[in-house]
């Protein structure tokens, strides 16, 4: 007896081969058993270190032995929307509240709760519960603690008239032309006014909200 090894596809099998002769005394090969795929700590692994326990051989420790697979973490979305951040010189946000004196980053802050709330938005803590499910890109290594995101809150509602003069000014140039349709996302944020307008948006977004 001997092994032959066949192929299948992409696969190979070992199999357990007889020779013999037939009646007429002419050399033939006929297949006892298929041993199974020839693969690390397939089948055929299985059964040669099971041969050497039964002859008192300690088995050859497989390079596969030990090794654990575990949940990866999300890269491509958040790495996307760094370099969109960066693009849009996102980082100059910051000059928005440069008379504060609060020691907490507050762009990193900021960024990682953009990031969140585009990729799984939560809460404060969830955003926190999101980070360990992602890997940050290089330059976005601000791991904040609730209370920072907090702190950065406060200081974002302190400065968010200036915050929004200058997010304007650094969209103005991507918008700054003939437009046909603008979409209001308003399902939680207040509006008001003192003018009445024929198909006014606000009055639509409340029949929305409240029926």
């Amino acid at each position: 007896m001997f092994i032959k090894v066949t192929q299948s596809g992409a696969r190979r099998y070992a199999q357990l081969v007889e020779s013999f002769r037939n009646e007429d005394g002419k050399p033939r090969q006929r297949t006892v058993c298929t041993l199974g795929r020839l693969e690390d700590g397939g089948e055929v692994d299985t059964l040669i270190a099971s041969l050497q326990r039964a002859r008192g051989i300690a088995p050859v420790p497989s390079p596969m032995d030990g090794l654990r697979f575990t949940d990866s973490r999300h890269a491509g979305d958040v790495w996307a929307l760094s370099e969109l951040w960066r693009s849009l010189g996102f980082d100059d946000l910051a000059s928005a509240w440069r008379r504060s004196k609060t020691e907490t980053d507050v762009l990193g802050c900021l960024r990682l709760m953009v990031f969140n709330r585009l990729c799984d938005p939560g809460s404060k803590l969830g955003v926190l519960r999101w980070l360990d499910t992602v890997a940050l890109p290089v330059g976005v290594a601000c791991v904040p603690e609730h209370q920072h995101l907090l702190r950065a809150m406060d200081v974002l509602d302190e400065y968010s008239d200036t915050l929004g003069d200058r997010l304007a000014t650094l969209m103005r140039p991507l918008i700054d032309q003939d437009l046909s349709v603008v979409f209001y996302d308003l399902t939680t944020v207040s509006v008001t006014g003192q003018t009445d307008l024929e198909d006014d948006a606000r009055l639509w977004s409340r029949q929305v909200r409240f029926g």
